[in-house]
């Protein structure tokens, strides 16, 4: 018997600076799983590619001539939502994360990062979960509990609080994310089956208008500073 052959995930790399799409694009498509089907040097080009190829997975500069990588995404995340887009800045503190985060990009990392690392957030966004330098992790969340929350909870006038949709269960498994444990660590700390946790991850997600565990992590470490975490989560 022959192996099964692993699922492709297609990648368009979108910069203006050619020899970094070109090394971007060598990183990506020596990963047996990983594809590159094309590329993009502004934010018009890589919004005309992404309607042509149908991409899994955009790797996203956010600087750039014309159109900035945090429009791009945000034209992209809306008439392709199921195409996933993987920012790249430059410095730890870069002001664009806060828009693209906001636009619906699914990962930051710096354009540092190591060839094995940038494959794995490819591998880790497809499959529906987020990837985010951890510094820059720590700037968001700054950022939004100082005031910056993400308008969905920004919670003018009313009185409910923002997870009251969610059931005791999904409670739970919202604390395990915002504790930063992924679907697998969350089968093993609730004794849950990996059909049952991707369930509640998704229900938890449209109940509270979440795009990814970025969002979900900001929302629950900003009810912590606040001190406003749901007194039914345990």
């Amino acid at each position: 018997m022959s192996a099964t052959r692993p699922s492709i995930i297609s990648v368009l790399v979108v910069d203006d600076q050619e020899l970094v799409r070109t090394g971007s694009a060598l990183t990506l498509d020596s990963a047996p799983d990983i594809e590159v089907v094309g590329e993009a040097a502004t934010g018009e080009e890589a919004i005309r590619r992404v309607r042509e190829l149908q991409p899994d997975v955009v790797l996203m500069d956010v600087r750039m001539p014309g159109m900035g990588g945090v429009e791009a995404t945000r034209i992209i995340t809306t008439i392709q939502p199921t195409t996933r887009v993987l920012i790249l800045t430059t410095f730890d503190i870069d002001e664009y994360a806060f828009g693209g985060l906001d636009a619906g990009a699914s990962a930051f990392l710096l354009k540092s990062t190591p060839p094995g690392r940038l494959q794995e957030a490819v591998r880790t966004i497809h499959a529906g979960e987020a990837v985010v330098e951890p510094r820059i992790t720590r700037k968001l969340i700054e950022h939004y509990a100082s005031g910056g929350r993400p308008r969905e909870h920004g919670g003018a006038g009313g009185t409910a609080h923002p997870l009251d949709p969610l059931s005791p269960r999904e409670l739970d498994v919202f604390g395990c994310i915002v504790a930063g444990l992924s679907n697998r660590e969350i089968c093993d700390a609730l004794h849950l089956s990996p059909s049952t946790v991707k369930t509640h991850v998704n229900r938890i997600f449209a109940k509270l208008h979440l795009r990814d565990r970025v969002h979900a992590v900001i929302l629950g470490q900003d009810l912590r500073n606040r001190a406003a975490w749901h007194p039914g989560f345990s």
